[in-house]
């Protein structure tokens, strides 16, 4: 019996909702400058898929890897971690 590889798993703050079922979820890895040592923030944006369209802008998200759902979406919604105050 085969066993499934782990599925990623990413933790973000939702950029955008105005999509239907969709939502942008941006993460934020603050990275160490190779040569001057400074901590530079690097963002990535991903599109998932927010079946209930309960998320708002501002939330706190667990998003997961999955099959693709659209040309731009791969990544579905797990859980709302802390709502925008």
């Amino acid at each position: 019996m085969e066993t499934r590889n782990l599925r990623k798993e990413r933790v973000g703050v939702v950029k955008s909702n105005k999509m239907d079922k969709s939502i942008v979820v941006a993460e934020v890895k603050r990275q160490k400058h190779p040569m001057y040592g400074k901590f530079v923030l690097k963002t990535k944006k991903y599109v998932a898929h927010d079946e209930n369209n309960d998320c708002n802008e501002g939330d706190t998200v667990r998003i997961m890897e999955t099959r693709p759902l659209s040309k731009s979406k791969n990544w579905r919604l797990v859980e709302i971690i802390e709502r925008a105050k």
